[in-house]
């Protein structure tokens, strides 16, 4: 027998970064409907289901998206027989055009249905939208208070300039998709490679004082770790500073070091 058909709760939504907000509604239920849309992600695709233990069912946005909210709950009834409840946050718009809301799906469905206030920590509605603002104004202390854990992103290891082991720090470049970057600048990071953390300092943006090409890349502290290849995570830990442009390779060089002591002294 299929595991939909014993199940009775479900919370639907995009659940992206599943952040506090998202756990208010994950606590209620058996499952996660999670409304997949391949864009730019706090956590993309089938990685959300890494920071649940519960079933998490994926509609993809395309596939949906033109269904009525009456044909949208009709799904839900015929996908998950044994339905009991229905659990959606205050701000949940579903159907063709978002036409359909939170209130409007306890007149289309018998089920009961469970609607969750917005979730503050402190004055701050937690919500990803606010997330990924603050991402991008470089301010990862709230970023990782509002999701309850720290970001990180992960990324393929890429061949890089071969610039920094000559003449500035040896660095691990990669290539990330889908996620959600932070601000261009410098971070205290943590690096996980072959399932150990190690303590790095990383640098995401457009390389003004060599060729300008944009890179994510990460100097990992205190250790020699050799040839590193497949796939890599990055953990932030702190904003050092923003990405500037240097008169010489000598004045970056000591601005790395400079930033190598402020992300020792974080880590400690």
């Amino acid at each position: 027998m299929s595991f939909r058909n014993q199940i009775k709760r479900i919370a639907i939504g995009s659940f992206d970064g599943i952040h506090l907000g998202h756990q208010a509604l994950i606590d209620k239920v058996d499952a996660l409907v999670i409304i997949e849309r391949n864009s730019g992600y706090l956590t993309p695709g089938y990685k959300r289901s890494l920071f649940t233990s519960k079933v998490c069912c994926f509609y993809h946005f395309d596939k949906i998206k033109s269904l009525t909210p009456e044909a949208f709950v009709h799904k839900l009834e015929v996908d998950f027989p044994a339905l009991e409840t229905i659990v959606v946050g205050y701000d949940f718009h579903f159907g063709k055009n978002k036409a359909g809301n939170a209130m409007m799906m306890k007149t289309l469905s018998n089920k009961h249905i469970d609607i969750v206030d917005q979730v503050t920590l402190g004055e701050t509605p937690v919500h990803s939208r606010i997330i990924k603002t603050y991402l991008r104004e470089g301010k990862i202390e709230p970023v990782n208070r509002l999701l309850g854990r720290t970001y990180y992103i992960q990324g393929t290891v890429v061949q890089g300039q071969g610039l920094g082991k000559k003449e500035l720090v040896p660095t691990i470049n990669l290539n990330v998709k889908e996620y959600q970057l932070p601000l261009e600048g410098v971070y205290t990071t943590r690096t996980r490679i072959d399932g150990q953390w190690l303590g790095s300092v990383s640098f995401l943006g457009h390389r003004g004082t060599t060729d300008d090409s944009y890179a994510v890349e990460t100097h990992i502290l205190d250790q020699e770790i050799g040839e590193v290849s497949g796939e890599i995570m990055l953990e932030f830990v702190d904003f050092i500073r923003i990405n500037q442009k240097f008169d010489s390779l000598d004045t970056l060089r000591e601005q790395i070091h400079a930033d190598i002591a402020i992300a020792k002294k974080r880590l400690s």
